[in-house]
Formats: C-alpha cells, sequence, structure tokens
C-alpha cells in the first residue's frame, strides 16, 4: 500500500486557538508540511484545487512547483484539478510544464470539485458541469499523447491541427478520477482505464463502497482486466497516538469546532458525536491498532491500494502533529505495506512503452 498526506490549504481559524493565521504563513505551513511528508517517508504529497471560501488551494501549479523545487523524492498530486472549470488547453501547458520541473514527479487527480461560488465564477451550471469536466479531460488527454490535435469541442474554441507545447515529460502522464458521490467521474475513469479516487470523507462506508462496485463493474463491462483496477480513498481526519484515550481528549475539542463550523455554515451534520465519527466515518483517530484494523475493514469493502492521509495540523500543535505523523509512519504504514498490496504499476515516472520488435520476415532481409 502507498500512502499519501493531502492538503486541500482550507484558511480560516485554527479550531481549537480561533487564531487566523495571515495567508503567507498559511502557505508556508504547506510547505514545511510536504517537507516533513518527505522526510517521514510519505509516497505522495498532494494539493487541492478550490476557487472558494474557505480555501486559498486556486492555484495548484504553483504551489506544486514550489514543492517540487523543494523535494526530491516523494511524487506531488492534485486532489482534485478542476478540469470542469479550465481550458484543457491551458491546462495541460501549466502541468506538462510542472512535471518537467518536478522531472516526472507529478500525477493528477481530476474531478468536477465545484461548488456553487465556483460555477458562477467560471459561469459553469449544474446542467453542463460534468460535459464540461468529460470534455475537458477528453481534449487533455489527446495533446498529452498527440503532437497534433484536432477537436470539435463545445465549451471551448474547437481544435485544428494544434500544437501545444512544451510537449511532455511522462507519456501520458498518470490520471487519477476523484470521486465522491455521483457516477459520472466513475464511468469517465472506467472508460479510458484510469484508477480511481474515492473522496470518502463526508459519508460512511456505504456509498463509497457502492460507487467503488460499480467502478469495477464498469471496468469490466468496457474489457479492462480486473487485475489492473486501482483505487485510492481518503480519510476524514487523522491523528494516532500510543492509546485511544489519548487520541479522542486531543482530538475532541477539533471535533467540536469543527461540528459548530458546519452547523453556523448550514452544512449537513452527518457525524453528532466524537465516538460516532471515530466509529463510522473514515477518520483514523485512535491507537495504531485501532488506525490498522480500520483500514481493513475499508480494504475490505474498497480493495484500495493508495490511502490519504491529513497533511494539515487542523487543531493539533505542531508537536502533536509530527508525533502522530511518525507514529503512523512507523507502526501503521510498515504492517499496511505487507499486508495490502502496492498499485498494479511502477510507483515512478510513466513513459510509454516501446512497441514490440517482431521478428524479420524474408522481406526485411
Amino acid at each position: 500500500m502507498k500512502f499519501l498526506a493531502i492538503t486541500l490549504i482550507v484558511h480560516r481559524p485554527d479550531p481549537v486557538t480561533g487564531v487566523w493565521k495571515p495567508t503567507q504563513d498559511r502557505f508556508r505551513e504547506v510547505l514545511d508540511n510536504a517537507l516533513l511528508a518527505e522526510e517521514l517517508g510519505f509516497d505522495g504529497f498532494g494539493v487541492g484545487e478550490r476557487h472558494e471560501r474557505p480555501f486559498i488551494s486556486s492555484s495548484p501549479t504553483v504551489v506544486l512547483s514550489h514543492i517540487a523545487a523543494l523535494t526530491r523524492r516523494i511524487r506531488l498530486f492534485t486532489a482534485v484539478t478542476t478540469l470542469s472549470l479550465l481550458d484543457p488547453v491551458r491546462a495541460y501547458e501549466d502541468y506538462a510544464t510542472l512535471d518537467h520541473l518536478a522531472g516526472g514527479r507529478l500525477e493528477l487527480i481530476i474531478g468536477k470539485g465545484n461548488g456553487a461560488a465556483q460555477r458562477e465564477l467560471f459561469h459553469v451550471t449544474p446542467e453542463d458541469q460534468w460535459d464540461r469536466n468529460a470534455e475537458s479531460y477528453e481534449v487533455f488527454r489527446q495533446i498529452w499523447r498527440q503532437d497534433r490535435v484536432t477537436a470539435d469541442t463545445r465549451f471551448r474554441p474547437p481544435l485544428k491541427d494544434a500544437e501545444v507545447w512544451p510537449r511532455p515529460y511522462q507519456q501520458p502522464i498518470r490520471v487519477w478520477h476523484g470521486s465522491a458521490t455521483s457516477k459520472e467521474s466513475v464511468d469517465l475513469a472506467a472508460r479510458y482505464g484510469d484508477p480511481l479516487f474515492s473522496a470518502n470523507v463526508t459519508n460512511p462506508i456505504e456509498p463509497y463502497a457502492r460507487l467503488i462496485r460499480y467502478y469495477r463493474e464498469r471496468w469490466e463491462h468496457h474489457g479492462h482486466d480486473p487485475a489492473d483496477v486501482a483505487v485510492g480513498a481518503g480519510s476524514a481526519g487523522t491523528y494516532v497516538a500510543r492509546t485511544t484515550q489519548e487520541a479522542l481528549a486531543a482530538y475532541r475539542p477539533i471535533f467540536e469546532s469543527n461540528l459548530a463550523f458546519q452547523r453556523r455554515a448550514g452544512l449537513p451534520v452527518v457525524f453528532e458525536t466524537l465516538e460516532d465519527f471515530v466509529e463510522r466515518s473514515s477518520a483514523l483517530i485512535g491507537s495504531p491498532q485501532q488506525v490498522l484494523e480500520k483500514v481493513h475493514r475499508y480494504h475490505e469493502q474498497f480493495g484500495h491500494t493508495v490511502l490519504h492521509v491529513q497533511a494539515d495540523a487542523s487543531g493539533l500543535t505542531d508537536t502533536r502533529h509530527r508525533d502522530s505523523l511518525e507514529l503512523f509512519q512507523s507502526e501503521v504504514a510498515p504492517v499496511l505495506r505487507r499486508e495490502i498490496p502496492d498499485p498494479p504499476f511502477d510507483w515512478g515516472p510513466v513513459f510509454a512503452k516501446p512497441a514490440p520488435v517482431s521478428a524479420p520476415t524474408p522481406l526485411d532481409r
């Protein structure tokens, strides 16, 4: 199993202290967490893309470029790239450039990923958002694979024998499809034989498990080998401590503050108590053994081989945040690496395999 640390770069007052960090300090915190993730041996670090409050992750290419310059090994993920809002040509140019600068360490998780404020900002409607997402991905995918592209597009000017530069480093880049509750992104992933990343953060396990089962069904429907399926899954929060009691005591003020924020914002409340949140959500809160048992319980239904944990302290002190991630890497990750397989592909730059060389025929001699 592989492990990512992911941030959506939420920017609001600390849920425990109430301190609101300056924007520059919040970005510095993201960079520090990326360095910590590489130091501790995480396999990837992801940055979200949102274009509305309370997020400041509107430019993941810029943030990831800075992280690429500071790190050497860790793979860099988007979480997610909102292709329904973006011009696929411009998105390709940004990400192809970033991938060169990162030495082929970039992977994308794409998705619709937009709320009402983002749709209004980019003039995207609920009726056309999925069509935009599919069209943008199809054009993006073509540009990455072909030197010249012709595409009769609806949502941007058509392309005719177009060249887009720079040409890619990874050939092609690996693209995961982020899925929350809708089948459209799952269908798109299965059609192209791409891996799926389940958001798995808001609800109990059942709706996410249904979508992953649907993905596997559609994967086979499109003629892909079931052995090639790759699924990733998120987690709703992370705090690993020596004992369950210690973990609950440290996380309780964070949960209660987040619960109050949800209610003030009019957001739906799924888990009313910390105990219910720890038991029925995907949150990895508890002792190492408790976290291991939860990941295995989810793996039984998801079959996932990549897991993301929370990259941000989000109410924890810096010391507690680091201690939690260190404990995860020392006592949780090694067991899961042994007991759950890796994805069915190399964890590194993706390059097109050369065509097989056939034996010469008499006419070739």
